[in-house]
């Protein structure tokens, strides 16, 4: 049995008045999604429980068959994995953006969380002049270090010892600052013990980045500057049951997201890079197609994450949000299911994370539609693959991460 997971980043949504009173999903012109739902069933799910934080690390954890309740301890920590950073009992990560933050009528605010998506050489180069920063003005803090990831999305890893005290607590909360665009940021600082440090580290950022070569050219070339480190996501080193041993196959992740690379390095999973995704509006979904269909000669479970619909979501930009859907649906979904139809026996899995609201522009946690089709799935009576088509089937799957062992036909439930 070949087994494919279609992970629509944020697609969920809420109906939009620029959308005619349409959700995304209805909006966007989706016929390999609605072929699906045509042959398969559809139905709701939630990824992420009341007590942990509505995010992709929560949610995705989820919908890769790992009870968030029992495994989760961070964002952080989980894109430590993906650059193959091993965390001891003693670490610490923590999720470290470029942002930049302007003055606004209230004070000052989140103007773009990604510091103007910032290339990842720049940030580099910032980073480091971070960690100057850090040596000269924190003179008795040992074992902390910036380490580059991808554009805006960094770490700063703290190594332990056994005698010396936490610096942090896993009480610490950060607000998210994709969670903050275009508010004010006074109420949004780290809260718990640990929070003053990281608030220190955050409020001293400002001068260490302020006459950086990289920000100064930023702004020449109309640009917006990286003003500070944003830092969130706290958490210590999570034990992972492998994903073979727990469910009894191998599996593939294709994505442009250290989150779900990291997710993938400790579940056990490959991680296969595809040239051109970038994890933004702009990636390119027919290759991230192709590289499934090819993967799937190489493994039996393959799963390919899109960030594009979160991004448009963040951005409030509905229309961005129903291409991105569009694009999913036309160049992975419709190929995809194509080919599956070639290899005998399969099963095909289409789920958003989590929703995103265009209106408010931040993550949320609540019910997301799926669709299984394949082998052994009777067609149920739901035409189209919406969130209304999703709620009028009266099918609900809850936890979300209950939904893989469905999905695997494991529970007896398809």
């Amino acid at each position: 049995m070949k087994y494919v997971i279609v992970i629509p980043d944020g697609a969920a949504d809420a109906p939009q008045d620029a959308l005619g009173g349409k959700t995304p999903f209805q909006a966007a012109r989706t016929p390999a999604l609605d072929a699906l739902a045509a042959r398969g069933h559809v139905g709701l799910t939630n990824h992420v429980p009341e007590s942990l934080p509505p995010g992709s690390e929560v949610a995705c954890m989820s919908l890769m068959g790992y009870d968030p309740l029992a495994y989760f301890t961070g964002r952080a920590p989980l894109e430590a994995a993906a650059q193959g950073i091993v965390l001891g009992p003693h670490d610490w990560a923590v999720r470290c953006n470029l942002v930049t933050i302007a003055p606004g009528d209230s004070g000052p605010m989140m103007e773009d969380f990604t510091a103007g998506h910032i290339s990842t050489e720049e940030a580099a180069d910032l980073l480091a002049a971070c960690q100057r920063g850090l040596a000269a003005e924190f003179p008795d803090l040992a074992g902390w270090e910036f380490k580059p990831g991808v554009s805006y999305r960094n770490l700063l890893i703290h190594r332990g010892r056994d005698a010396a005290p936490a610096p942090l607590s896993g009480d610490l909360r950060a607000t998210p600052p994709h969670d903050l665009m275009d508010k004010p940021i006074a109420d949004a600082f780290p809260r718990g013990f640990g929070s003053r440090l990281l608030a220190d580290i955050m409020g001293r950022s400002a001068t260490w980045l302020a006459d950086h070569p990289v920000n100064k050219a930023r702004l020449a070339a109309g640009k917006r500057p990286a003003t500070h480190v944003w830092l969130w996501g706290v958490g210590k080193a999570p034990a992972f049951e492998p994903f073979h041993e727990k469910y009894g196959t191998s599996g593939t992740m294709i994505t442009a997201v250290d989150l779900l690379r990291g997710l993938a390095a400790l579940a056990g999973w490959k991680r296969r890079e595809v040239p051109g995704a970038t994890g933004y509006l702009d990636t390119d979904y027919a290759a991230k197609g192709r590289a499934v269909i090819d993967e799937l000669s190489h493994t039996d479970l393959v799963c390919v994450h899109v960030e594009a619909p979160d991004e448009a979501s963040h951005q409030g930009n509905a229309a961005e949000k129903v291409k991105a859907i569009e694009e999913i649906d036309a160049k992975i979904v419709g190929p995809i299911a194509k080919h599956l139809e070639s290899l005998g026996p399969h099963r095909i899995l289409v789920c958003p994370d989590h929703p995103t609201f265009i209106a408010t522009k931040t993550h949320s946690r609540g019910r997301v539609p799926f669709v299984i089709a394949g082998s052994d799935i009777a067609a149920g009576v739901q035409k189209t693959f919406d969130e209304v088509a999703a709620a009028a089937s009266g099918r609900v799957l809850e936890p979300g991460w209950k939904l893989m062992g469905t999905f695997l036909g494991k529970d007896g439930m398809v």
